[in-house]
Order: structure tokens, then C-alpha cells, then sequence
């Protein structure tokens, strides 16, 4: 916790500070998903691109694609490390053990690269993309959006001076202990949220604080309690703090899955396509079980998702709402789940687009009683410097970073999702899709974070 923030930005040098100093810094569900496509689809060839959503920051103007290859290439040499391998093998999960298999940790340690990569420019933006087999595509993901997120970071800072640093500091923790205050209000009973920061934080050092503080402001060594409401902070998604803490490591699964499994039906029948959705949910529970039983419909639209689901699906533990009104969608699951003969209440729904403390608070009192709600608190947990900058500038405000698959064995992807805003791929094939899905374009927010 004792880090000087303000020190070690003015005295930055990346070679002794790298951006990722592990293979076990991304994810967790980034490991189980790689689990799952190292099992099922070995051969299947992939890309995957990352994009900025926050058009109006030209970012290839604030991170040097020099720069980027050089945090690249670190990434590519690191190698998961036996002590990391051993944990992996021994620890548990979800109140599970022995979740990776003794040959996909073997193939881990003597078989897994990242694949090549290339980095471009384009009307002002950087273009990175990955291509090869998907087990050697998947994990870029995290690394790669947190590789750019501090970058544009270090870019930021470079132009403070040491006093300008401690003052955006001061000011940024203070900002993360009048949310932890929110949180800790006594009659949020039942209180439980995780950091889903990784992908687009400020930096490692910044989300290793916040995590950090939240433990030791949330759980029961740092605040008085009934015992049965003592620790509201259940865990980060972040691996490599799961494991430097000992703190339970969060995360199921994610719309890529479902994305490449599409693509690969998309060649047959429409109905082939439209039940892929749901042979990844069968695959799935091949591997996996208990709380890893995690949905996420909205890949192609939450609603039909739902309305076709087989009876298997509700006999999962949960589901993760991404991009549409957590009310609106806590609400539609409820309702499927009384339709299906299901409990709501031993249920579990899990809030995690955009959040911040406030919304956290909300949707916890919406939900209380009627369904286990928890909440992936992520960019405005990890990255949340706005109004902070000691000159009032806005470069140190996080951006909407995303890193899609753009097509699987040759054949595009889509993504319908929720949000309109949100949807990837080639226009002809959306229009496929929301055919075959019945998925009609509706309104939505803009993403932001």
C-alpha cells in the first residue's frame, strides 16, 4: 500500500517497470476460456483486433506505436513460471479444486506462445491485430488493452512535474476513499462486489492500490460487522493479484466464445447458427460446474436468447449482465426463471458494465432478497482520474478499449449484443444475424467505459 506514486511515475523507466509482469497479470476467465478452446478447438485459426471506441482521442497521437511493440515483445517472452503453474494446479476455485487439468498446465509450461501480432495507424488511431490459432490469440486480449490503457497513462504523466504528480494522487485516492465510504454503509447487508478492472486501468501498480484498499476497507479486518456480513470485497479478476494476495480469483467466460462458435455454424444451416448459442453452454458444462455456470445471452440479444433457451440453461447458477439496463435485465431473468420453475433467490445475477459505486448501491437495494446480486466494478474502480489532473486537462481519462475477434477459420464475427453501439462485424452478416436471431436494432447509450 506504502507506494509513492508520484516518484515512481517521475522516475519512470519501463524496462524495469513493465506494463505486464506476468502471464498470470490478465483474467481469470481468460485462463478457463483458454482451457476450454486449448481442449475443444486447437486447430481453429483466429483474429482478433482492438479498437477504440472513444473516436474522438486520436489515440496513435498520445501512444507510439514504438513504444507498444517494445511492451509487446516483453509480453512475448515471458513464460508462466512454475511457482504460478504449481498454485493453478493446487489452489481453489470457486470452492473447487483441480479446475485446470495436469495436461493443459503441462501444455501451458512447455508449449504456449502468443501469437504474432502487427501494429498499424489509421486516421489517427493505432491498429493492433493478432492472428494464428486461437489458443495462441486468446490471452492477447487483456494484455494488449492494458498495454495501451498505461500507456496513454505514462504518455500523461511524462508532462507533470513531481509536485503536479502528488497533487493528481492525492486527489485520485481521495476520490477512491469517498466511494469505499458509499460502500461501507452498515445497512447494505449482503453487500458483494469484485475488481473486473484489468483491461483498462490507470496501471498495475494503481489497481494493485485499489484492490488493496478495498479489501481492508470492506472486509472484516477493516471494519466492524455482524458476522455474517463481514467481508463485501469477494475477489479481483486479475490472476496474478489473486494470487499475489491469496484473494479469490473471479471471472467465467465472455462473448468470444459464442462469437467464433457462430462463425463456424454460420456455414451451415440458420438454425445451425442460431443454436450455437447454445452448444457453448453444453461444451461448457463439460468442463466446468457450480458457480462457473455463469450466462451471458447478449452476445445475439438477451431477449431471444432467453425465450429459446433449452431446459438445461435454467438449471445454470447465474447470469452477467453486460450492456443492457441491469434493471431491465435483472428484472427479464427473474421473470424466466419463475417461468422455468427456478428460485430466483438461489440464483445469481452479476452487474458489470460501466459501474460505479452509486450504481453499485442502487442495484444492490433493487435486487436484495429477490436474487444474489453482486457487481464487477471495473474501469471507474481501477481508472477513475477525471477531475483530477492538476491542470485540468482530460488525458488521463480512460477510454472505451476493446479487443474483438474479427473472424474465426476465414468466416467473420459478429456481435449483436444488447446495445446497438456495441455491435462488430460486417454489415451484411449483422443483418444475417439479426435475422436468424430476431434481434431488431433498438437504442441504446453510447459505450463510455
Amino acid at each position: 500500500m506504502n507506494v509513492n506514486f508520484a516518484e515512481r511515475a517521475h522516475n519512470h523507466n519501463w524496462k524495469l517497470d513493465p506494463i505486464v509482469r506476468s502471464l498470470l497479470d490478465t483474467d481469470f476467465y481468460k485462463l478457463l476460456m483458454l482451457q476450454f478452446i486449448w481442449k475443444n478447438f486447437s486447430q481453429v485459426q483466429v483474429t482478433s483486433e482492438v479498437t477504440n471506441r472513444t473516436v474522438r482521442v486520436r489515440l496513435a497521437e498520445r501512444v507510439g506505436a514504438p513504444a507498444l511493440i517494445e511492451q509487446m515483445e516483453h509480453v512475448r517472452q515471458l513464460r508462466f513460471r512454475r511457482s504460478e503453474l504449481v498454485w493453478l494446479a493446487g489452489n481453489t476455485f470457486y470452492g473447487t479444486r483441480w479446475i485446470f487439468e495436469p495436461a493443459f498446465l503441462d501444455w501451458l509450461e512447455h508449449e504456449f506462445r502468443l501469437s504474432a501480432y502487427t501494429v498499424s495507424e489509421h486516421d489517427g488511431q493505432l491498429v493492433l491485430r493478432f492472428s494464428g490459432l486461437w489458443s495462441a490469440v486468446t490471452l492477447w486480449e487483456v494484455y494488449a488493452l492494458a498495454i495501451v490503457s498505461e500507456l496513454k497513462t505514462r504518455a500523461a504523466l511524462a508532462e507533470l512535474s513531481e509536485l503536479e504528480l502528488d497533487v493528481l494522487y492525492a486527489r485520485a485516492k481521495t476520490r477512491l476513499w469517498d466511494k469505499i465510504e458509499l460502500l461501507r454503509d452498515p445497512s447494505l447487508h449482503g453487500l458483494s462486489l469484485s475488481d473486473f478492472g484489468t483491461r483498462r486501468r490507470h496501471s498495475f501498480l494503481w489497481q494493485e492500490y485499489c484492490v488493496q484498499a478495498m479489501r481492508r476497507a470492506l472486509n472484516s479486518n477493516g471494519r466492524a460487522s455482524e458476522p455474517e456480513d463481514q467481508d463485501r470485497f469477494s475477489g479481483t479478476s486479475n490472476t496474478a493479484l489473486a494470487y499475489k494476495h491469496d484473494l479469490e480469483a473471479i471471472g467465467t467466460n465472455a462473448h468470444e466464445l459464442p462469437m467464433a462458435l457462430a462463425a463456424l455454424a454460420s456455414r451451415g444451416s440458420d438454425d445451425e447458427l442460431r443454436q450455437s448459442q447454445y452448444r457453448v453452454l453444453e461444451l461448457w458444462q463439460q468442463s466446468y460446474g457450480g458457480s462457473l455456470l455463469i450466462l451471458l445471452p447478449d452476445t445475439f440479444g438477451t431477449t431471444q436468447f432467453l425465450q429459446a433457451a433449452p431446459p438445461f440453461v435454467s438449471d445454470w447458477t447465474g447470469q452477467r449482465i453486460d450492456s443492457k439496463d441491469p434493471v431491465v435485465a435483472g428484472d427479464e431473468y427473474i421473470a424466466w426463471l419463475e417461468s422455468r420453475g427456478q428460485d430466483p433467490r438461489r440464483k445469481r445475477l452479476i452487474a458489470s458494465d460501466g459501474l460505479d459505486a452509486e450504481e453499485i448501491l442502487h442495484l444492490h437495494r433493487y435486487f436484495h432478497g429477490r436474487i444474489r446480486f453482486s457487481a464487477g466494478w471495473g474501469t471507474l474502480l481501477t481508472n477513475d482520474f477525471r477531475g483530477c489532473h492538476p491542470r485540468g486537462e482530460d488525458t488521463l481519462e480512460p477510454l472505451s478499449l476493446v479487443c474483438k475477434l474479427t473472424s474465426a477459420d476465414g468466416i467473420p464475427t459478429v456481435k449483436l449484443s444488447d446495445n446497438p453501439h456495441k455491435a462488430t462485424g460486417p454489415a451484411a452478416e449483422i443483418a444475417r444475424y439479426r435475422r436468424v436471431f430476431g434481434t431488431e436494432p433498438t437504442t441504446g447509450p453510447e459505450p463510455v467505459v
